[in-house]
Order: C-alpha cells, then sequence, then structure tokens
C-alpha cells in the first residue's frame, strides 16, 4: 500500500492526465470520508466540555426562563454543565449576533424569538448577522403576550385603552425594537387610530417593571411577565393576544372576542445553531432536545410559565419562521412600524 506521499509523489510523477485525476479523486474521496468520519465522531462525544446558551433577552423573561429550565436538564442528562449567558438589546440582535459568530461546534447555542429573524430585518437599516448565519434546530414553544395596564389609568378594558389613546395618548411599554410587543403596538395604532408612544425595553421583564412602576401606562408584554403582577391585583390586564383563552387567566377575554383579531399574535422560541455546524451534531443536538423535552418536571415549568410545547424540529421549523417573516414584511409595510 502507498503512504499519503507515496501516492501524492506519484500523481506528478504520472505523464497521463486521466491517470493524475484519477488518482486525485481516489485521494479526494478518501479525503472527504475521514472528514465525515470526523464529524460523526465529534457528534457522538458532544459534549465533551461546558456548552453556552446564548439568549437574546435580559434574565427573567420567557426565553431566559425557558434556556435555563432546558439547560438543567441538558447537564442532568448529558453530565456537562450547559451555561446561560444573557446578551440583550436591540430587540434580541446583540445575542444572536454574539451566537452567529460563535464557531460551529456545538458549544455555543441560541434561545431566542422568532421576531429576530421575521421582523428586524425589515426595521433595521442595517443587521450585524444575516438570517443564514444560523438554523433552527427546533421550535421549542410558542407564547401568548398581554395587554396589561398600570392601575393608576383608570383603564379597564380594551376599548377604555383604545378610546383614552384616541383622546390624549398613551405610553407602551415593550420588550424592545422589533420584539412581538413592538409590532403589536404599531398594528394596534394603525389599526385603531389610537396614539400610543412605543417605549422599548431590554426585555419583558423590565417591561413588566415599567408598566407596575408606573414609567409606562401600560405595555403589549409576554403573558409569563405578567402573570404573577396579575394574581397579586398589582396591572389591570385588558386582552390577551392568543386566539383562545388562556387557561392561567380564563377571565381574560381575547384581542378577536374584542373585535380586534388584527392584533392576534404569538411568540415562537426557538434554538438555533451557527449554520457551519455540520449535520451529525445538528442531529445530534436535536436528539438531545427531543429527549429533554419529554421531562414531566420541564412540561409542567414551561406551562406553568404560560409557555406552549411546540416541538417543530428542521426544515419545518424554517418554514414556520420564514412563513411569519412574509406576514409580518407585509404588516411593517402596511402600518410603517420603524426604529424610532
Amino acid at each position: 500500500m502507498f503512504s499519503l506521499f507515496q501516492a501524492t509523489h506519484a500523481i506528478h510523477a504520472l505523464r497521463s492526465p486521466l491517470l493524475r485525476a484519477g488518482l486525485a479523486l481516489l485521494l479526494g474521496l478518501g479525503s472527504g470520508a475521514g472528514a465525515r468520519a470526523d464529524a460523526a465522531a465529534d457528534a457522538a462525544a458532544w459534549p465533551a466540555k461546558p456548552v453556552r446558551i446564548v439568549v437574546a433577552f435580559a434574565p427573567a423573561g420567557a426565553a431566559d426562563i425557558l434556556a435555563r429550565s432546558l439547560g438543567e436538564v441538558l447537564q442532568r442528562e448529558l453530565k456537562q454543565p450547559f451555561v446561560v449567558d444573557n446578551r440583550p438589546g436591540a430587540g434580541g440582535n446583540i445575542g444572536t449576533d454574539n451566537a452567529a459568530k460563535a464557531p460551529g461546534d456545538g458549544y455555543t447555542l441560541l434561545v431566542g424569538i422568532d421576531t429576530t429573524f421575521t421582523v428586524n430585518p425589515f426595521i433595521y437599516k442595517s443587521m450585524p448577522f444575516k438570517g443564514t448565519d444560523l438554523r433552527p434546530v427546533m421550535m421549542i414553544a410558542s407564547q401568548g403576550m398581554m395587554v396589561a395596564v398600570n392601575p393608576r389609568t383608570g383603564l379597564k378594558t380594551l376599548d377604555q385603552f383604545i378610546a383614552q389613546g384616541k383622546r390624549s395618548g398613551l405610553t407602551l411599554g415593550s420588550a424592545g425594537y422589533g420584539t412581538p410587543g413592538h409590532l403589536a403596538s404599531a398594528i394596534l395604532t394603525h389599526a385603531t387610530g389610537a396614539k400610543v408612544s412605543h417605549v422599548p425595553y431590554k426585555g419583558n421583564a423590565p417591561a413588566s417593571t415599567a408598566v407596575l412602576a408606573g414609567e409606562v401606562d401600560g405595555g403589549i408584554i409576554s403573558s409569563s411577565a405578567m402573570l404573577g403582577q396579575v394574581a397579586a391585583g398589582k396591572v389591570v390586564p385588558l386582552a390577551v393576544t392568543t386566539r383562545q383563552r388562556n387557561p392561567l387567566v380564563p377571565g381574560v377575554p381575547t384581542v378577536g372576542e374584542l373585535g380586534h383579531k388584527d392584533l392576534e399574535q404569538e411568540v415562537l422560541f426557538a434554538l438555533w445553531v451557527p449554520a457551519a455546524t455540520p449535520e451529525p451534531l445538528v442531529a445530534r443536538i436535536q436528539s438531545a432536545l427531543e429527549k429533554a423535552m419529554k421531562d414531566p418536571a420541564l412540561r409542567e415549568r414551561m406551562r406553568a410559565n404560560d409557555l406552549f410545547y411546540e416541538g417543530l424540529t428542521g426544515p419545518a421549523a424554517a418554514e414556520r419562521i420564514q412563513a411569519l417573516a412574509d406576514r409580518y414584511r407585509t404588516v411593517i409595510q402596511s402600518t410603517g412600524m420603524k426604529m424610532e
């Protein structure tokens, strides 16, 4: 048998171009097979060291709760630390860009929401990353939002909220530019004529705190960030944005019931990896996620935080994100939604 050196030397020694091409092809095939074997071996060994989960939003929000809950199960099952790294700001762009620029070696994962990919590209003048820089491994969960106000406003219904907005205007907090709450506030203004001043925060948790403190009149914020305050009577819930009533707050009507179906919206939470991640490693991560999502305690914690399991993977997840991008592009163009 020739060594690799001897085979390479033979290529140059051969006079026939056909023979040289044939031998080079054989060597190339061997090299490709070796690379595939290495990728498969790396996937089988994953994780061999701590894994970083980038969360593109602030601590205590829905994305953070989901990432930490999932990380606990993965850590227990795979015997390696899964460390959450919160990088909030710019509607998820900061954290997402950080993950997009990481090596595709399985040791940086991103937990974020769909609007970073389906809204931000249409409202930011420039994006620090391309959508193709990452690939979704699993669409993990969906969640509705809640329209809620500070009790000092004296508002009790969505109709009163809209009427007040038409008369004198309202301030409305969200989790940041490009987030579902920002999109919903733009739709609300466009559809009803209410004068709403959008106030962006770096996540749902600080946005809900702002509503509680009276920094803003109200907010369209993830339901999970508002449930505790609603239960304590510290904020007034006006509506939820899901098509059906939220079982955790069954007395709160849907926007559709109140005649505002155009405000129906869900937030989708997914896990992405850098696009350069080899296919065997993506499959390994997907398998680990699917196993983790069968954990009863994780599913119960998700339910308690108003996160409903989706479980779409691969092309199905990518197609749903693209469908939302197509819908939101039309909404943004018709409402004139933009960075302020």
